[in-house]
């Protein structure tokens, strides 16, 4: 992609394709490609951010402490973390990875609340949630208990 500009025209090559804007469409565009790369989804117990600099963000619903947060350098990552845990995890299995107190919870959560992780909470105490293959096993709001 490229992009070049005169006084009045903003030239924008993408995929081979020339496209021409006026500054005021260049300002329009890159507002919302701002917006799109940081986004909030907000889910039971939970949220992720996507922020600018790429990072994903796992926090507390509504919290704003440092403390309910883990930082992740991107959300790849945040889907490596699960691809290395057991099919039936906790807070233990997550706090091998490093991560620490009450977050290692909070990311078990995240894990069973967000729509690109497939797996569900079958246990509250101790928190527990198994991953689910080619299930459609999302409850409403991410707790599902379940006998084990």
């Amino acid at each position: 992609m490229t992009a070049n500009t005169d006084a009045d025209t903003v030239f924008l090559t993408v995929d081979g394709a020339e496209h021409e804007l006026s500054r005021e469409e260049a300002n329009q565009l890159a507002e919302a490609i701002g917006d799109a790369l940081e986004s909030r989804e907000e889910f039971f117990r939970t949220a992720g951010e996507y922020r600018a600099d790429g990072t994903y963000v796992v926090s507390r619903r509504a919290a704003e402490s440092a403390g309910n947060r883990k930082v992740f350098e991107s959300f790849d990552r945040l889907e490596r973390l699960y691809e290395r845990l057991p099919e039936t995890f906790d807070a233990d299995a997550v706090g091998r990875t490093g991560i620490t107190g009450s977050r290692r919870h909070m990311v078990v959560r995240h894990f069973a609340e967000h729509p690109s992780f497939e797996c569900r909470t079958v246990s509250r105490n101790p928190l527990r949630v198994r991953k689910e293959t080619g299930t459609s096993a999302k409850a409403g709001d991410g707790e599902t208990a379940a006998a084990d």
